[in-house]
């Protein structure tokens, strides 16, 4: 079966998301700035609401390049094993996504063991860090034996389709040894035509769509209040889920 994955960063799409069927979240902070790690707190909510849904937490400590030093590498573990440690009423798949390069752009791999280490028998997924890689066939092997469950990737290109031969030469070198995420430009309009050109059987998407703030309903919005904000989008959600499912229907036909 195919998986899709809605990347948030609203406690409130958690919820919605499960509510239509998608497969997992990527829960962020600071979407605007590419994500970072989100707050224990919200990791901790979005475990109390979700009943069925697998939450994935990206753990990145700052904005910016994705080469750490000791510090932030050594706080990204602590985020990982106090996560771990928080209550799973409904003992949903909690998973992470990583991601630490060296300066040269290839795979910090001593980093990556780490991080992959500190999340135990979590699934880990390497974000699109993968994506500034020279050498992407390289980078899948080394990801393979580190034990990542899955990589996010465009292979390089603004968009997936951009993109869909060399997805396609990716898929077929990870075999079944780990899986391809493919993110970057999946819309409900597109999603089948990624499937069919790639062979990608994970998805991702920032199903968002923009609301009125509050206080700008209200008729009080201040300088911090740009007057709306993005949240999870229900029928974008809907429409992904769907065509994805239908795509999978008549395989099976």
């Amino acid at each position: 079966m195919t998986a899709v994955e809605i990347c948030l960063d609203d406690l409130a799409g958690v919820r919605i998301a499960e509510q239509e069927g998608a497969d997992r979240v990527e829960l962020c902070a600071a979407l605007a700035e590419g994500g970072i790690t989100p707050s224990i707190g919200t990791v901790a909510a979005a475990l109390r609401m979700a009943s069925s849904i697998g939450i994935q937490v990206l753990v990145r400590q700052r904005p910016g390049d994705f080469v750490y030093d000791e510090d932030e590498l050594q706080a990204m573990v602590d985020d990982i094993h106090s996560m771990r440690a928080l209550p799973n009423p409904a003992g949903v798949q909690l998973g992470f996504v990583i991601g630490a390069l060296r300066a040269d752009g290839r795979i910090n791999v001593d980093a990556t063991r780490r991080l992959v280490a500190a999340c135990g028998d979590a699934p880990v997924t390497f974000h699109k860090a993968f994506d500034q890689l020279a050498d992407h066939a390289e980078g899948l092997e080394q990801l393979a034996s580190l034990g990542v469950a899955r990589v996010l990737t465009s292979a390089g290109a603004p968009t997936v389709l951009e993109a869909a031969d060399d997805l396609a030469r990716l898929v077929e070198l990870a075999g079944d040894r780990i899986g391809i995420l493919a993110g970057g430009g999946v819309r409900p309009a597109n999603v089948v035509e990624v499937l069919e050109r790639t062979g990608v059987r994970e998805v991702h998407l920032r199903a968002q769509h923009a609301v009125p703030s509050a206080a700008a309903a209200a008729g009080t919005p201040t300088a911090y209040d740009p007057g709306t904000r993005e949240v999870t989008s229900a029928e974008v959600v809907r429409s992904v889920v769907s065509a994805v499912r239908g795509t999978a229907e008549g395989r099976d036909a």
